[in-house]
């Protein structure tokens, strides 16, 4: 006979399932952000290593460029020697862009990189964007990040530029 008794006793079963299911997850996503100095271990590593000579960079606006306050400013991202592809897509040599604007202190290389207003994700894989900056100098620099948004090994970071927008 299903009684009441059977319910409750199964229901806290169940209970108790997914609760060690939660702790048993909580303790390998743990496990795998337990490195050293920020860096990644565990079953899977993940930084992805960059090929030899890859490097990231920023095509358009040129250093010193100047614009007019509230004109739209293209920028357009280049790489050599890996290609593009989204964020949570793993594939060998590729990566995604983040456009860093006027950060004088870089994210940990360790970690995945962090979004805000001024660290902007392309995590479709685009490959150029439209800004609007307020009047005053600003810098401009690319670092490219893997599927999990974390810098690859040695980090592919471009030069840093510098724009000004005048009124």
């Amino acid at each position: 006979m299903y009684n009441r008794l059977t319910l409750i006793i199964e229901m806290e079963i169940v209970m108790t399932f997914r609760a060690l299911t939660w702790i048993l997850m909580l303790g390998m996503v743990g496990q795998a952000y337990s490195g050293e100095k920020g860096t990644a271990k565990g079953p899977e590593n993940f930084i992805s290593k960059s090929p030899e000579g890859a490097t990231v960079f920023i095509i358009q606006p040129l250093d010193g460029e100047n614009f007019q306050s509230g004109e739209s400013i293209d920028v357009l991202f280049g790489l050599k020697g890996m290609g593009i592809a989204p964020a949570g897509v793993p594939v060998d040599n590729t990566g995604h862009h983040h456009l860093l604007i006027d950060q004088t202190v870089l994210p940990d290389f360790g970690k995945a990189i962090p979004a805000s207003a001024n660290i902007i994700h392309y995590g479709k894989g685009q490959t150029q964007s439209s800004i609007r900056l307020e009047p005053g100098k600003h810098s401009l620099q690319l670092l490219l990040g893997n599927h999990y948004h974390i810098p690859h090994d040695p980090p592919l970071l471009s030069e840093k530029i510098e724009i000004e927008i005048y009124d």
